[in-house]
């Protein structure tokens, strides 16, 4: 018998399970937290490109699974299949965090580092994915029920909370600590990989007290299997042959009429998987579209505290920690006071509704957001922005054309850009302001050095202008300046979130103009779309692995985990192809996504409708146990139709 925690039931064993997944959650959930801005910031992608291989990475991660599930129930074991793919894991975070450092290679050794880190990356996650919480399980012995059911708690919570401080965590690492002259993803990166090493020793350290059960074979490939042979033998088999009530009656002549009756029960379920994925679209753009979002916010909160656009993604953690209690014990009891029948089904069609409507907060805040953002200029045309750098005001025309009715007053420049026609071809650059900008334009006789919050710009003299450069946001009273031998100070005063400024130096004076206004949309109206979407999350995510549970026999299970984790994957190949095929505006995208989940929550409730909820215990009646095969086959003899139905039904309709 193994060591137990202080004189509990507990076995000494799961705490080094319950802290390995807490590192490698946040390994994971930190990396992932700060990978489209790496794409966008770093590698140079687009906002679509990023978010297609952001959410390529994350459908991999939930196929890979399967693959971890066949390699420990046929070959290694639980035990050594974590083992083997943390290491794996962790090799690919190490090259994920050499490919963020600029020093190594050129553009395309960073871009070939990056992807082979996210591809093993993915392979260990997911890998992993099915095996520790079952190994875990597995410490237990068969009479500690309580205690098993209280460790998966526990082992829920690790996983939140690693997530909830790795999002905090990283975004930090990524923005306030500046390496190689910019944002520090090498470190933002290898902290969570150093966070998958500890997990990995301390996986390992308890390796003398762990309950190691032998690889017992994988029933997905027997359910495979029965469905081959079942298809394989109708097809071959002549008209004339007997009919069978179902499809999978054909294949009774090798597998018994137990396994054929499991299989029929689990089918049913997936079938209502097939809407799944839809939510999961939603859901996952949390970390791509969402975030891209918040960089075009106003992040400040006063004058003490500015968030990371990153660091909204906590949000959903802190939620679930919150919401899942007050659903369990509040929501759900109040709603049964009202002597409503709210049903696993009704609860996951509900959630789809939240996440419809979070998507359409998610709208209304885009559609007030692009208002301060400069549209690009179209194909054969440019924008226009003149500055004034008389003394008294300037009357601007264009001849043929009315483009400033306005006099522009002294040092200062029109409130908007003016679009002109060119005579012959043009490129458009597409680029949204994540920070401000900021741009010199020097009317003195000498040079100009000043820096502004540790960024250096050189202007050089004769109405030349500096680079334009991103600096932080603060308020700027007294910024130093050189020019030859004098030195003096001037006020920029509060350079804000997303604007780009022009700073016109004359003599000792600055006049400052606000080329592209800054963010007035605050990040906190991200709140409600957040609020609305972990509210969905309860609802559809938990009911729906409790209703798969419910739903289907005790070693049946695993199939229904690969099914329900496919669906995630699946989820994101959706917004994949949409990201890089649809070419619609931000906010069109967002309704096209609420409109297409409120579609599929129709079609689920009408499948839904029509189900009817069985009792998998049952068999248990209906199939004693037998010693021996031939004995089940004498029983399957006398069950050649369909088991009834009505024998098994627990309640009816959604």
């Amino acid at each position: 018998m193994g060591k137990k925690l202080c004189g509990t039931n507990y076995p000494v064993s799961i705490a080094f399970i319950v802290v390995n997944e807490f590192c490698e959650r946040f390994s994971y959930y930190g990396m992932k937290a700060v990978l489209t801005l790496y794409f966008i910031n770093y590698l140079h992608w687009d906002k679509n490109l990023s978010t297609a291989v952001y959410h390529a990475f994350s459908g991999l991660c939930y196929f890979t699974p399967i693959l971890g599930a066949l390699i420990a129930d046929s070959w290694l074991g639980k035990f050594k299949t974590i083992i083997y793919l943390s290491i794996v894991y962790v090799i690919g975070h190490v090259v994920k965090s050499v490919g963020a450092i600029p020093d190594v290679g050129n553009s395309t050794v960073h871009v070939a580092l990056s992807l082979v880190g996210l591809i093993l990356i993915a392979l260990g996650t997911g890998g992993i994915k099915p095996c520790v919480a079952a190994f875990g399980g597995d410490q237990f012995d068969e009479e500690h029920i309580n205690e098993r059911r209280k460790f998966f708690s526990i082992f829920y919570m690790s996983i939140n909370a690693g997530s909830v401080l790795s999002t905090v965590i990283t975004p930090i690492l990524r923005g306030d600590v500046k390496c190689f002259g910019d944002d520090c993803y090498a470190l933002a990166f290898g902290v969570p990989a150093a966070l998958m090493v500890v997990a990995l020793v301390v996986f390992i350290s308890g390796s003398g007290m762990y309950k190691k059960s032998p690889p017992e074979g994988n029933v997905l490939l027997d359910v495979c299997r029965c469905i081959g042979f079942a298809i394989k033998n109708r097809w071959r088999s002549s008209k004339d042959d007997s009919c069978r009530k179902h499809w999978l009656d054909w294949a009774e002549d090798k597998y018994s009429r137990r396994l054929i009756e499991e299989i029929k029960m689990v089918l049913r379920v997936l079938v209502l998987y097939i809407p799944l994925p839809m939510f999961w679209a939603l859901f996952d753009q949390q970390g791509s579209r969402w975030t891209l979002q918040a960089t075009r916010m106003n992040m400040s909160f006063g004058d003490s505290f500015v968030l990371k656009p990153d660091q909204m993604q906590m949000l959903n953690a802190l939620l679930i920690l919150v919401f899942v209690p007050i659903f369990d014990f509040i929501v759900y009891p109040l709603i049964g006071l009202c002597r409503i029948n709210l049903t696993p089904l009704k609860k996951m069609a509900v959630g789809m509704i939240f996440a419809a409507l979070a998507f359409g907060a998610a709208t209304l805040v885009e559609v007030n957001v692009v208002k301060t953002v400069v549209e690009p200029a179209a194909p054969g045309e440019s924008l226009l922005q003149v500055y004034n750098l008389a003394e008294g005001d300037v009357t601007l025309n264009v001849q043929g054309l009315d483009l400033f009715s306005q006099p522009i007053p002294s040092y200062q420049d029109p409130a908007e850009y003016q679009t002109l026609a060119l005579g012959g071809p043009s490129w458009l650059v597409d680029m949204e302001l994540t920070v401000m900008f900021n741009r010199f334009l020097n009317t003195r006789s000498e040079t100009v050095n000043l820096t502004v919050g540790g960024v250096d710009f050189y202007v050089p003299a004769g109405y030349n202008i500096s680079a334009n450069m991103s600096v932080e946001r603060k308020e700027y009273t007294d910024v130093q300046c050189t020019s030859g031998s004098q030195q003096y100070s001037i006020n920029l005063g509060l350079l804000d979130f997303g604007a780009s400024y022009t700073v016109i130096l004359n003599g000792e004076a600055a006049f400052k103009m606000e080329d592209v206004t800054a963010n007035n949309v605050h990040i906190a109206w991200q709140i409600p779309q957040y609020v609305l979407l972990t509210a969905g999350e309860v609802m559809f995510s938990i009911t729906g692995l409790e209703f798969s549970y419910s739903q289907s026999p005790a070693n049946m299970k695993s199939v229904l985990q690969a099914g329900w984790l496919m669906t995630v994957a699946f989820g994101n190949v959706i917004v994949l192809i949409v990201a890089e095929g649809a070419g619609l505006e931000q906010w069109m995208e967002f309704v096209l996504f609420a409109g297409l989940l409120v579609a599929v929550c129709i079609i689920f409730s009408i499948m839904s409708y029509f189900y009817t909820y069985v009792d998998p215990d049952q068999l248990d009646k209906l199939f004693k146990p037998y010693s021996s095969k031939g004995e089940e086959a004498d029983l399957t003899k006398d069950h050649k139709g369909d088991i009834p139905l009505d024998k098994m039904v627990t309640s009816t309709k959604m």
